[in-house]
């Protein structure tokens, strides 16, 4: 991944600065989420253990176990002594049971003392590590058909989204789309997911605007698409959301069920879903340890400010915004290679020069990080409806990926953000896509910009305003930070938001085997 290395003249001790003012600014961060649990990383306690389905209503019987013996005993211990000592004192005979009588209101649950929390303590990290052993499994089995199928020849790989509303529309549909080209299919939520505080249970077919993510969804497309894998001799990648409130417990999913990608962004559910920021980044640091343990490439959203914020004014909020993501991703042991850090084509198109600075951002994006791929998304909010401008524009979106070297190149439409593609768009996007990656060639050996040019000059001025950026919050806290708008424009405080109430403060006597299983690793 370091095709544009030394392309442009950045001064490598700005560079190193940057990185040490991002771990300045994120070490806080990450004390305060090792200080504090959720609701969603205790249920994915109890997932990673074998919990599933839900009761005659729809809820999972993880909320339902969950919400009884926080209600008992509070969330601050953690879920695991008090479910497992509930388990050896012979209360019920598996976690099914159990949850099926918690609902009932026929046990009761305490906090184990003495032997008796030694006990639990053994049986609650016994059942966490066959969920992880499932994990590692699945792990071994996506690296002996990437062996036997291989990868695609060419980078950056080819990603499309494809979602319908229901998983029995969406398998033909992505099979089709790896046929004419895709690479990584992308199943996007149904709207909303991201506010609710459960995983629906299932194979689902009434999405809006997206398909439920599901465990049984997820096993069903993965399947799909192994037979793709077979039939085209190429191994093809599947992606979903690992955002919004349950943030950790679809990590946990997306590990037992061999996805590839997941959106996992730190701030994305803070800014535009108006998630709790405690909330959101202690989920966070546990979905990323999970994806780091089952080998899932993470993709960021820095594009997203861009909808909101100036593509030009605001370009240094994206480099900001990456560094952060890099430095909370390693922490909680993502390697380079999983790094699919955000950044978008979104520069009005009216500006001189507006490809320039477009080739520019991109550039940069790429020589800070040569070890990752980069998600290289196309221009959404200049979509008019003009399908030919449209056209056009992601024409020029694909050039730019082809001259910098992107790794993961999201698939522009014509019709995007205007109405829910067509299958025939997709299949013209992806034309373009093909096209252009065919002309273009190895045009990135050869781009190489003017070492004093507009090009050079503009990627090391938005370096610099990155590094004005985090000194700022450095010295005012990046919860601060967050809360006066310095992201996309939107002002989250910590104190507010929502799944706020789901958030506790650990207490001395706090134990989750996930987190041990997975720190013991690290």
């Amino acid at each position: 991944m370091s095709r544009a290395v030394k392309k442009l003249d950045l001064d490598p001790v700005t560079v190193r600065k940057a990185r040490s003012l991002a771990r300045k600014a994120g070490r806080p961060i990450v004390n305060l989420a090792k200080q504090h649990t959720t609701v969603s990383v205790e249920r994915a306690v109890l997932r990673l253990a074998g919990l599933t389905g839900a009761d005659s209503d729809g809820i999972p019987w993880v909320n339902r176990l969950a919400d009884t013996v926080r209600a008992d005993v509070g969330l601050e211990h953690g879920l695991a002594l008090p479910v497992w000592d509930a388990l050896v004192r012979g209360e019920a005979e598996d976690l099914s049971v159990l949850a099926q009588k918690a609902a009932s209101g026929s046990v009761t649950f305490r906090l184990p003392e003495g032997r008796d929390a030694v006990r639990a303590r053994s049986a609650a990290r016994k059942a966490a590590a066959v969920g992880m052993k499932q994990i590692d499994g699945r792990r071994r089995e996506r690296d002996r058909l990437i062996k036997r199928h291989g990868d695609p020849e060419q980078r950056p790989w080819i990603y499309l989204i494809v979602a319908t509303g229901d998983i029995y529309e969406d398998i033909p549909q992505a099979q089709a789309a790896a046929r004419a080209g895709a690479d990584v299919i992308a199943v996007i939520r149904s709207t909303g997911q991201s506010l609710l505080d459960y995983v629906p249970e299932g194979a689902t077919r009434e999405g809006f605007a997206g398909t439920y993510a599901t465990q049984e969804n997820f096993r069903l497309m993965r399947a799909a698409l192994d037979e793709s894998s077979r039939e085209l001799g190429r191994y093809i990648r599947l992606t979903n959301y690992a955002s919004g409130l349950c943030m950790p417990e679809i990590a946990t999913l997306a590990g037992l069920q061999r996805l590839d990608m997941m959106l996992n962004d730190s701030m994305y559910g803070i800014l535009f879903r108006d998630i709790n920021p405690i909330r959101t980044f202690v989920d966070q640091r546990f979905s990323r340890q999970i994806h780091a343990r089952a080998g899932i490439i993470i993709n960021t959203g820095e594009d997203n400010y861009l909808t909101t914020a100036d593509a030009v004014d605001a370009a240094h909020t994206v480099t900001v915004s990456q560094l952060l993501n890099e430095y909370f991703a390693k922490e909680a042991g993502l390697e380079d290679w999983q790094l699919g850090l955000g950044h978008a084509f979104e520069i009005t198109p009216e500006i001189p020069d507006s490809f320039r600075l477009e080739l520019a951002h991109a550039l940069l994006a790429r020589q800070l990080f040569p070890d990752a791929p980069l998600k290289w998304m196309p221009p959404t909010r200049h979509m008019t409806g003009d399908v030919f401008r449209g056209y056009l524009l992601d024409g020029f979106f694909n050039l730019v990926g082809a001259m910098t070297g992107q790794g993961i190149l999201l698939v522009g439409m014509m019709t995007e953000a205007v109405v829910t593609p067509w299958i025939s768009d997709r299949d013209l996007a992806l034309q373009n896509v093909r096209y252009v990656m065919g002309a273009a060639g190895n045009l990135h050996e050869d781009f190489h910009p003017a070492p004093d040019g507009f090009i050079a000059n503009r990627a090391r001025q938005v370096l610099g305003e990155s590094v004005e950026l985090l000194e700022r919050i450095v010295d005012d806290g990046l919860l601060n930070a967050i809360g006066d708008g310095t992201f996309g424009l939107m002002k989250r405080p910590a104190d507010a938001g929502r799944g706020l109430e789901g958030v506790a403060r650990r207490s001395s006597a706090y134990y989750n085997p996930a987190i041990e299983l997975l720190e013991a690793t690290s």
